[in-house]
């Protein structure tokens, strides 16, 4: 058994804001993808590997990542009468029940873990070898695994990180700089001073990416496919910029929710033209846009000009099927 025969989907979530003051049961403050304040609604979007659009679903602006993956997943499963579904998704996602609910109803799934402290294994390893790039320790925790994985160009990041973080905290400590939000800061009743402790264990998990799964599949195989879930941000991102999916000026929840399906149908449009053609959406529009057809009216005589295709576009609208 592979990855490539398995029903595998990517789900992740994005945030879309509304510019009005007041909130009403639909659109509500909550944790903001963009950082905004305004009344939102939470989407979530179901993508096969490659990125094609499969489902779409929206929530009410406070509404939590982790309570928004399993009514996608079942409503997904009810509408296309499947038995088995294997969902990737990030970090967000994960919690114990939903870990329990996933199991419970019989999903395969691949979840980005986050590292809250050392991983025991990773601890017993250091003491006696240092981690190589691509490292990989696996552990077993009841009906699944959690797969951890070490990347050099992923420490050079985290550490470059870590360290921009800890000059801004000396900053705060030697009262250079107002106190913000910090987690390498500590603060007492008396003074600032830097947590060593913290600062310690964010080196120790420097270019160190957890992922838990309940599939009997060799480590790299489940770490490839979590890492198809950039197909699902890509597809946020030409939501949201090519097609357009904001501002929206609607109020009623039935007209948003039809909004979401025309940009939904969009995307799977601007997918299917990607998977033909090889060329964005965003760039087809830009190579059609110049491309017109007209009337022109000489002495009250109509003639119809008709648009010039250079040779190159030709060749690429031959590759869309016949009808679109």
């Amino acid at each position: 058994m592979t990855s490539q025969n398995l029903n595998l989907v990517l789900y992740d979530v994005t945030t879309l804001y509304f510019e009005v003051q007041e909130e009403d049961s639909y659109r509500k403050p909550g944790l903001s993808k963009e950082r905004r304040l305004e009344p939102q609604i939470v989407i979530g979007l179901l993508v096969d590997q490659f990125g094609f659009p499969l489902g779409l679903q929206s929530f009410e602006g406070n509404t939590a990542e982790t309570k928004t993956i399993i009514p996608v997943l079942e409503e997904f499963q009810r509408e296309h009468h499947l038995k088995k579904i294997t969902v990737v998704a990030d970090a967000a996602m994960l919690s114990r029940t939903n870990l329990e609910s996933l199991t419970d109803n019989d999903y395969h799934f691949i979840v980005g873990s986050r590292l809250t402290k050392i991983p025991y294994d990773i601890a017993q390893f250091q003491k006696q070898k240092t981690l190589t790039d691509n490292q990989i320790i696996t552990t077993q925790k009841g009906d699944y695994r959690i797969i951890y994985q070490y990347r050099e160009k992923r420490a050079r990041l985290d550490i470059k990180n870590i360290e921009t973080q800890i000059a801004k905290a000396k900053r705060m400590v030697n009262g250079i700089a107002p106190v913000k939000r910090n987690r390498f800061v500590s603060l007492t009743s008396e003074r600032k001073t830097l947590n060593q402790s913290l600062i310690d264990k964010a080196y120790a998990l420097a270019g160190i990416k957890g992922y838990v799964t309940n599939l009997n599949l060799p480590p790299q195989e489940i770490i490839n496919a979590y890492h198809q879930l950039f197909e699902v941000e890509a597809s946020f991102r030409m939501a949201k910029s090519d097609l357009k999916a904001r501002p929206i000026f609607l109020h009623k929840r039935d007209a948003i929710e039809a909004h979401l399906t025309i940009v939904f149908t969009s995307l799977a449009v601007s997918r299917r033209i990607k998977q033909l053609t090889g060329v964005s959406i965003k760039q087809i529009v830009n190579l059609l846009r110049p491309i017109r057809s007209g009337t022109i009216v000489i002495n009250g005589s109509e003639y119809s000009a008709e648009p010039e295709i250079p040779k190159d576009i030709h060749n690429l609208l031959q590759k869309l099927e016949s009808g679109h």
